[in-house]
Order: structure tokens, then sequence, then C-alpha cells
């Protein structure tokens, strides 16, 4: 199976896909989508089209994303929730079923434990993924972790259909 895992924002959406074949995974592309500092709209309209360019690109079997839970600006948290949705728009759109991870559950599916740090993140992700450095920045690493996530708990979880 193939897994993209996104770690949501508005400014910095970091993208990971891996595959699962058994019990191997492997990294297969990661980035960030970077937007300007323009109107939100235009913004959340970027966001969407990169998200679906990715889709296109990898055909993951699905789209598993970090959930927001709280932030101390709620208007940052605001725009966040937005782009979230745009970005869950475009996995309805291509008919990609999707999950959604709390911070805690994604730390405690890669590195054991839910209140690892990200240096412990990244150092799980490396190890993993056998990658002699992790993923830059913290952004694309918990994108990544995000996706190694959904490859571990997919079996368990049931996703949401589009």
């Amino acid at each position: 199976m193939r897994f993209l895992g996104i770690d949501p924002g508005l400014e910095r959406v970091g993208f990971g896909v891996i595959d699962k074949i058994g019990s191997k995974i492997t990294l297969v592309d990661c980035g960030l989508i970077l937007t300007p500092r323009i109107d939100l709209a235009l913004r959340l309209k970027q966001i969407h089209e990169e998200v679906q360019k990715i889709v296109e690109v990898h055909q993951p079997d699905v789209l598993a994303i970090e959930k927001l839970i709280f932030a101390a600006n709620k208007t940052t948290a605001f725009d966040v929730s937005k782009a979230i949705g745009v970005i869950l728009l475009a996995a309805c759109e291509m008919h990609l079923p999707w999950q959604e991870y709390t911070p805690a559950e994604i730390k405690l599916a890669v590195c054991g434990h839910g209140q690892a740090d990200k240096k412990q993140i990244q150092y799980m992700v490396c190890k993993l993924l056998s990658l002699k450095e992790a993923p830059k920045p913290d952004d694309v690493a918990d994108a990544v972790a995000t996706a190694i996530c959904s490859a571990f708990r997919s079996n368990t979880q049931a996703l949401m259909k589009p």
C-alpha cells in the first residue's frame, strides 16, 4: 500500500509518501508546499491544487493527516483548519480515503510513546526508513511520521470514505 502523510499548515504544508510491502516501509517522496503571504483564499486554492498534484503523481491508497488539537493563537488555528478542509476536499474529490491522527497517536506509533519530542521522531523516521538523515524541515519529517503512523495502523483503523 502507498500512504500520503500530511502535516497541515497555511504557510507550510509538509508531505511524505511511503510504501508498505509486508512489514517493510520505504520512502517514495517528501517535500513542502509553501504558500506566499497572499490573500487567504488564494493560499487555500494553492494548497488544494498542490495536494491534488501530489495525489495524481503518487497515486496513494490513503491520505493521513495530523489532527489539529489546539493552538495558542486562535486565528492561526482557524486558518490551519481551513487548510485541513481544502486538503480533505482534495482527497474527497479524488476518491481517496483518509485518516486523521492526533500528534500523540503519531508519536506513539513511530516512537513507542506519545510524548516523544521532535528529535526522537526524526531519529525513528531515519531508523524505520533506513535514511542517513531526517527529512527537512520539521514539517516534512512530521508528514513522513504521519504516513508511517498510518501504515502501522492501517489494518486497525477504519478509513474515512470520501
